[in-house]
Order: C-alpha cells, then structure tokens, then sequence
C-alpha cells in the first residue's frame, strides 16, 4: 500500500522539519516515540532501510543505542554501513533503552562536533543566544 496524501504528507514534513504552523510555543516532533507508537515493531523501517534489517524489533528506531555486539550481530556498522545520528534529542531519552552505565550514545547525546555547545533546543527555540 503506499502513502499519497499531498497536502498531507507536505504539511507533516513541514511540520517535522520545524517550520510547519503550530501556535504551540517549543513544540519539537519527537521521531523516536512516532516510531515506536506508529511502527512499533519497526517493520516499515525494515522495509524502507534495508541497512537496518537485521535489528529486530523496536530496536531498530534506535541503532545507535545498541551494544556493539548487537550491532555486530544484525550486520551493521555504525559509520560504515549506516550513519551516526547528526543529532540527538534530550527528550529522546526517556524512549530510548539505557545502556549499562548510563548513556544511550557512546559518543554522548550531542551529535557532531560542531554543534557540541547546542542542544536541540538550539534550533527549535525563538531565543538564538546560544
């Protein structure tokens, strides 16, 4: 079945991009709990991203929060055959797994280098003092 709502689909987009119309003040689209609410078991995923395929279940929202031998195990590798996230949202934690020792991202929850002093809060605030 495949998904064609223009006016729909375009507005969604804007809307996650974060210069769609929302009247909310720091309203943030949170791709990981869409992920887990609408594709729970990320089957679309799976479809969509083969590279992923091999990570089972709802895992597959989250490669990145995985141990290396998980990884390992489903074929990926991240850097190599799928990419780090640019960036990743503190309120991602809370649908994310926790690693042993605490954190969800072996490089941290910051993203790229270049972008270490942002958060995500950075880009989606009205206040740019950063």
């Amino acid at each position: 079945k495949v998904d064609y709502d223009v006016c729909s689909n375009y507005g969604n987009w804007l809307y996650s991009a974060g210069i769609g119309n929302d009247p909310r003040d720091n309203r943030k689209f949170n791709m990981i709990k869409q992920g887990l609410d609408y594709d729970g078991n990320g089957d679309y995923v799976r479809l969509w991203v083969p590279e992923l395929q091999g990570i089972k279940g709802a895992d597959i929202h989250t490669p990145w929060a995985l141990s290396s031998a998980a990884l390992s195990q489903a074929g990926v590798t991240l850097g190599e055959t799928y990419p780090w996230p640019v960036v990743t949202a503190p309120e991602w934690s809370r649908h994310i797994p926790q690693r042993p020792g605490g954190s969800p991202h072996p490089r941290g929850r910051r993203g790229p280098e270049q972008h270490k002093d942002r958060g995500i809060d950075f880009y989606f605030s009205r206040k740019k003092d950063a």
